[in-house]
């Protein structure tokens, strides 16, 4: 049954999306800053996708069991999907505070696991909200600003590391085995974004009810025993791929060398520093800080205008011109040994970012029913987690053998991956299924 949803204001889209700004926060600093503590702690450069295959793997376990369980839950109080991302975000928030003290590898790795499954409990259904909440006209507004507040919290990540590091880093001598304080700061500010901006979210923005079809479903499988409770999203999962709509199979495979060419970049930014820059790891760390605080500042001011440019061109031509653009830009990054003139291909990587944060998800609503909106998003960012995990076991033997360990080949590489990813976008036509 369809619901007939009002249109909200600008400054309601703006409410609701607010706690997309204390998880992308938190995404900044694995973006940025947990490799290097990795590497602090001793981690050899080929370990690094292996060590970060804590994402994939809760990412691909997490987010489609809590669609599922979203989609399925309604309290009068709490709603359907807040009470899913404001506990993502208490768990996250525990263990931004923790992280920095880790005393070894183990530990730190061990943490960024557990970091994941709060992130991943507080994405998926949010990214489902926004969908219950818009009516479809708005639905492009609804994901680019969610786009904005990925640039956002990114962007202050980035900036609270660059400020620390420019304030405390003379302080701090790197020594193996141990993490300079001046990191410390920004963890402590991402732990009170993390919860602050939900909450915020939470009381501002109230759910619409199910409709008496829908809470009739949900009040019978809270009746069913324990066993078929349990099994129940992992049913729903099954056959939300098995009815899958066709485009979401070919958004996949965009997503397949998108993501796989992105992780590369997060992973292996700070060593091609070291090696095209010859800086320490903590000049290297707080550079590819700049780098993205430069792509979430452009990302910030594109996200909205990428709006009407979707709507007259369509979807599928702007996202995959921005695929194109980031593709240059990483082609151009390993070839600058300037490191104020190396920040301006993050241009063109800063407009990718944002289509990549806002267009597919507004393609994605508009064709999945809306009653099971919360498995698709689920099973959408299960797109985005394969190629991740794929990468973590595969790209260290082909970073170590084909391509000599040179951070530079590893950058190039991710270059290529989305020139190939663009060209897959030019395949994807929205139509209702």
């Amino acid at each position: 049954m369809k619901i007939n949803k009002p249109k909200l204001s600008f400054w309601q889209i703006f409410n609701m999306n607010v706690g997309f700004l204390g998880i992308q926060y938190s995404f900044g600093l694995q973006q940025t800053a947990i490799n290097p503590i990795f590497l602090y702690l001793g981690a050899p450069e080929e370990m690094l996708p292996i060590l970060n295959i804590a994402g994939p793997v809760t990412g691909l376990v997490i987010q489609p069991i809590i669609g599922a369980m979203s989609d399925k839950t309604w309290s009068p109080k709490w709603g359907r999907r807040k009470p899913y991302f404001l506990i993502g975000a208490i768990i996250g928030s525990l263990c931004l505070f923790a992280f920095p003290t880790s005393p070894v590898l183990w530990f730190a790795v061990g943490l960024l696991w557990i970091l994941d499954v709060g992130n991943n409990m507080a994405m998926e259904p949010y990214r489902a909200f926004v969908g219950d909440k818009l009516p479809e006209k708005q639905l492009s507004l609804g994901y680019q600003m969610q786009s904005l507040f990925v640039g956002a919290g990114i962007l202050l990540a980035n900036g609270s590391i660059i400020l620390f590091q420019y304030l405390f880093g003379d302080e701090s001598v790197e020594t193996a085995g141990s993490i300079p304080q001046w990191l410390y700061y920004s963890f402590y500010i991402g732990g009170i974004l993390s919860i602050t901006t939900i909450l915020w979210s939470v009381f501002k923005t109230p759910e619409i009810p199910p409709s008496d079809e829908e809470l009739a479903e949900i009040n019978h499988d809270k009746s069913q025993p324990l066993g078929k409770r349990i099994a129940k999203p992992f049913a729903e999962i099954a056959q939300a791929i098995k009815d899958m709509p066709r485009f979401m199979w070919k958004i996949g495979a965009v997503y397949l060398f998108q993501w796989y060419a992105l992780f590369i970049y997060w992973q292996y930014i700070t060593p091609l520093f070291k090696l095209t820059m010859d800086f320490s790891t903590s000049e290297a760390a707080a550079q590819s800080a700049k780098m993205s605080t430069t792509y979430n500042i452009v990302t910030m001011v594109v996200a909205l205008a990428l709006v009407p440019l979707t709507l007259k061109y369509g979807g599928k031509k702007v996202y995959a011109l921005s695929l194109v653009g980031t593709a240059l830009a990483l082609f151009a990054i390993p070839f600058i040994d300037d490191s104020l003139l190396v920040l301006a291909p993050m241009v063109l990587f800063g407009i990718g970012w944002a289509a990549m944060m806002g267009i597919p998800y507004t393609m994605v609503s508009k064709v999945v029913p809306q009653e099971r909106r919360g498995v698709y998003m689920g099973i959408l960012n299960m797109m985005i987690v394969i190629p991740m995990g794929i990468e973590t076991l595969t790209f260290g033997p082909i970073y170590k053998y084909l391509l000599g360990g040179s951070a530079v080949n590893a950058i190039l590489f991710a270059g290529a991956f989305f020139v190939i990813s663009a060209v897959l976008a030019m395949r994807l036509n929205v139509s209702k299924e």
